[in-house]
């Protein structure tokens, strides 16, 4: 019996075989491209049912509609290899079916009986951790790695991933606890330097946030597109704390938009980025139209909410017509959606979506009417605190420009209290203050907004 690097069993004996999973699983753990081998090693060997499970894995990641269909050979091959394979092997097939079905409420069940079984199968629960992810189940997050954690703590993403649970738990001593053990084991560990970032940006510890994402960003070799971009991509949140635009700007050209500009990770993170340049002032030019070219393929998607969301604001912003088509694919999935995630399409993405176009097309008083209720409940369609302060951003404008200067003074000031010296929002609240006829608070906010 062979076994993976991590010490799981695996039937078959083909040594490139073995290679290409041990390829899958310690890329996807490590957000490494080598974890895409496992899809020509599944081709050169359709008899190994955890192989071309693995592959099947990587095409539903695709994270697009059609996905399952490009998945589908692979989970037809491991299917016919499964009687001769071992439990854990079937039942990751068993999660491909239910995955490639939109089932991730049975494919999380699944996981958990992976791990139950194999709590070293480090693959399964980063899965795992995916599925609760997208539905906001910070402590089944949390759960789930700590269950792992006495028998995989030789292993730094277990690390890295455990820190990323109690940060979206709101556990920041213990986000950075972990995180730095990880780092510790394995310094270019990008899913530790993540977590660790959203620390200190949670924190308000935006200098420091620079220091360390800039002194790692020479790791940053290897990786997915997504890994890359998104590390890249909350070092320029950092930078536009500091009102630092251009360099931001500079990262939006030459990182988070110069990868792989059909992912879908890529594409959300290039929408959040611009949006939030534009709202902190910036003049992005063609930027829009020019990110809108790729997205237009995104108007009937509905594989999941928080990357609808945004899909739909980058088209509704660049005034493309696919954006009203995107909003009426919305409306209809709001009805037909898979029955644990009904709800959060239908209370939280569609007004939300509708709250966004009017938003993008300058109807601000309809935005913040149907963005504002959803905000308290917008962990249900997934994304990080970081990446759904998006909304909350754009929500704020909408107060702003629709006059509600003390709404907005209230939220601002929330605000505050994590991002105490943030340029671009001190010089709004600086406005809001003298507006207000508040001119010493006024003085107070745009002295804080003139720090170095």
């Amino acid at each position: 019996m062979s076994h993976d690097y991590l010490g799981n069993p695996v039937t078959g004996g083909r040594d490139a075989t073995l290679a290409g999973i041990d390829d899958f699983v310690g890329g996807f753990l490590s957000y490494e491209e080598r974890m895409l081998n496992v899809l020509a090693v599944a081709d050169a060997d359709p008899g190994c049912c955890l192989a071309n499970a693995y592959a099947g894995w990587i095409w539903m990641f695709l994270e697009a509609p059609e996905a399952a269909a490009r998945a589908a050979t692979y989970l037809e091959r491991a299917e016919r290899a499964a009687p001769l394979a071992s439990r854990r092997e079937r039942l990751a097939t068993e999660l491909l079916r239910a995955w490639c079905a939109d089932d991730v409420v049975t494919a999380a069940g699944i996981a958990d009986e992976i791990l139950a079984a194999a709590p070293r199968d480090l693959a399964a629960l980063k899965l795992h951790h995916y599925f609760d992810f997208n539905r906001g189940l910070c402590p089944e997050m949390l759960r789930v790695a700590l269950a792992s954690l006495p028998h995989a703590g030789d292993v730094p993403q277990l690390h890295g991933m455990l820190a990323f649970a109690y940060e979206q738990c709101h556990l920041l001593g213990d986000a950075e606890a972990a995180a730095r053990a990880a780092l510790r084991m394995q310094p270019r560990e990008p899913w530790a330097q993540h977590a660790l970032a959203h620390v200190m940006l949670t924190q308000g510890r935006v200098r420091e946030g620079i220091g360390f994402l800039e002194s790692v960003s020479g790791t940053w070799t290897g990786l997915t597109s997504f890994m890359y971009t998104h590390n890249w991509w909350h070092l320029a949140l950092f930078y536009i704390s500091e009102g630092r635009i251009e360099d931001a700007l500079a990262i939006y050209d030459q990182h988070c938009w110069a990868r792989d500009k059909t992912y879908s990770q890529d594409q959300i993170g290039a929408v959040s980025l611009l949006a939030r340049l534009e709202l902190a002032g910036a003049s992005v030019g063609g930027r829009w139209q020019a990110l809108a070219e790729y997205l237009t393929v995104r108007r009937g998607d509905t594989v999941q909410p928080f990357l609808t969301m945004q899909y739909l604001y980058g088209l509704a912003r660049a005034e493309r017509p696919e954006a009203e088509a995107l909003l009426e694919a919305v409306r209809r999935h709001a009805q037909v959606a898979p029955q644990a995630l009904q709800e959060a399409w239908a209370d939280v993405a569609l007004p939300a979506c509708e709250g966004l176009a009017a938003h993008a097309r300058g109807d601000y008083r309809s935005a913040r009417r149907r963005l504002g209720p959803t905000l308290g409940r917008m962990l249900e369609v997934g994304g990080s605190h970081a990446q759904r302060d998006l909304f909350a951003q754009i929500y704020l404008d909408s107060l702003l420009r629709d006059g509600r200067r003390v709404a907005a003074q209230q939220l601002l000031e929330e605000r505050r209290v994590f991002e105490p010296d943030g340029v671009p929002l001190n010089r709004v609240l600086a406005r809001v203050y003298a507006d207000l006829g508040l001119p010493a608070e006024a003085a107070r906010a745009a002295e804080r907004a003139r720090r170095p």
